[in-house]
């Protein structure tokens, strides 16, 4: 998936296939939840876009209340859309923005690599005994100009040019290491996270008082480990909200999911308290964005192993 690109409302002129204006939202209506899953899955088919609530399709503020966009918990979102494609796509952002003086909601929504294909129908009731269909089982949606529409044998191309230009553009990047190193340099495929660690698996590597031999410098583990749990709950507050999480819920996933183990999670130098890494804080965050009840279920996981080894 590719990075969340960004969206000045002020300078968008009007709907393109990477922008859509929406005058309102409800959450409460089915038929907009489908529609609002119909042209946030085209767009990150169509490598990526932005929605902006509160615009009429002309350009003019549509004067509606933005806050049910603004309020939308991202989980829900994800959830939504994978009920109708069974992906779990959470490449997408809401943030609040001005568009001319006035207040805006936008969506902001990633690109994939492979195209989401909807396995349910996205159908709502238009009446006592109608309904209509926003999207079909077996359909993978596309942007054609401001439509979200069934894709085409060309959008599957594109697609397809779209993953190749990545992986040439990742072949490419490796290519200049290499010929950009200095005369003599040796190249070792290693892992990409690579630790300090005794065992078969381990790079090798030689310490010598030989000034000529590469460098291979030592990171502090404070700057690799930056947070205490206190220090961790508190960015976690920050990023999720107030008491979402307590320093209870820490040792439950730490338990339930043995993070322990990783050293990328955590660190316990001599004589020091548990101290945790980046990578850790938005593993947690990223838990709970995918699923609202991960630590409540991480919860119930340590009960259990608590029963157990009882």
């Amino acid at each position: 998936m590719s990075t969340v690109p960004t969206c000045d409302p002020e300078t968008v002129q009007g709907e393109t296939e990477a922008i859509d204006f929406k005058a309102r939202f409800d959450s409460t209506s089915r038929q907009e939840w489908c529609e609002l899953v119909k042209d946030l899955v085209a767009m990150a088919n169509s490598g990526g876009g932005s929605l902006v609530f509160g615009v009429n399709d002309d350009g003019t503020p549509s004067g509606a209340d933005i806050r049910p966009v603004l309020q939308l918990d991202p989980a829900d979102v994800t959830n939504k859309i994978h009920g109708y494609t069974e992906q779990q796509f959470s490449g997408f952002e809401i943030r609040a923005g001005v568009r001319h003086g006035h207040p805006v909601a936008l969506i902001s929504i990633a690109g994939v690599r492979i195209p989401m294909i909807f396995t349910a129908p996205g159908t709502y009731p238009t009446g006592p005994a109608a309904q209509k269909t926003a999207f079909s089982k077996g359909t993978a949606y596309f942007r054609h100009g401001p439509k979200s529409e069934p894709g085409t044998t060309d959008d599957l191309r594109q697609a397809l040019e779209r993953e190749l230009g990545r992986v040439k553009e990742f072949w490419l990047k490796g290519i200049n290491k290499v010929v950009a190193a200095p005369l003599g340099s040796t190249i070792q495929v290693i892992q990409p996270d690579t630790i300090l660690q005794n065992g078969g698996d381990a790079t090798p590597i030689r310490l010598t008082r030989d000034e000529t031999a590469p460098a291979v410098r030592a990171i502090q583990a404070d700057k690799l480990y930056p947070y205490r749990q206190t220090e961790l709950l508190k960015a976690l507050a920050e990023r999720l909200g107030p008491k979402v999480v307590t320093s209870h819920d820490i040792l439950c996933v730490r338990r339930a999911h043995g993070t322990d183990d990783d050293p990328t999670f955590s660190n316990v130098a001599k004589w020091s308290p548990r101290q945790y890494s980046d990578t850790f804080l938005e593993w947690l965050v990223e838990q709970y964005t995918k699923d609202s009840s991960f630590f409540q279920r991480a919860r119930e996981a340590y009960r259990h192993l608590a029963g157990i080894q009882k």
